[in-house]
């Protein structure tokens, strides 16, 4: 091979690798915990535009009350979708753990051994990408119909 061709097929590879992890993060919902270098600065934490429900307020108030753990990174667009699924005034009530704006956070969750964005932990147990609200209800053991909190 010529060193041209050589050098104009590398770039090709790169990129066809690329796309094909981009492809399959976004095929299976969970981002993997990229081994990043001290971020420079971070993306601000965006607050979900729509408003909340009750019934979605009283679930990210119980999943806090069960002890949940909801661990995500700023840059993850899963976690950015998962807190939206919660609406503006619930996103903020989760029990979010952020693993990669500062040092403290990257030791919290390389100390849980997080492998991929979004994790959740609840009682023991581990799921690891997006869940519904029907299956965070469920795992939870979240009443029915409860919109008190």
């Amino acid at each position: 091979m010529h060193l041209a061709a050589a050098l104009n097929a590398r770039p090709r590879r790169l990129l066809q690798a690329g796309l094909s992890l981009v492809a399959l993060t976004a095929l299976v919902g969970v981002a993997p915990r990229a081994g990043r270098a001290e971020s420079s600065s971070p993306a601000p934490q965006a607050t979900p535009a729509t408003p909340s429900t009750a019934q979605q307020k009283a679930l990210a108030s119980h999943l806090r009350q069960q002890g949940a753990v909801f661990y995500g990174a700023w840059w993850c667009p899963h976690c950015v979708h998962q807190k939206e699924m919660f609406g503006s005034e619930a996103a903020v009530l989760l029990p979010y753990v952020e693993c990669d704006q500062d040092q403290a956070g990257r030791e919290r969750c390389a100390a849980a051994q997080i492998r991929a964005f979004p994790t959740w932990e609840l009682k023991g147990q581990r799921r690891e990408g997006v869940l519904s609200l029907e299956e965070l209800q469920v795992w939870s053991v979240f009443p029915q119909g409860s919109t008190q909190r």
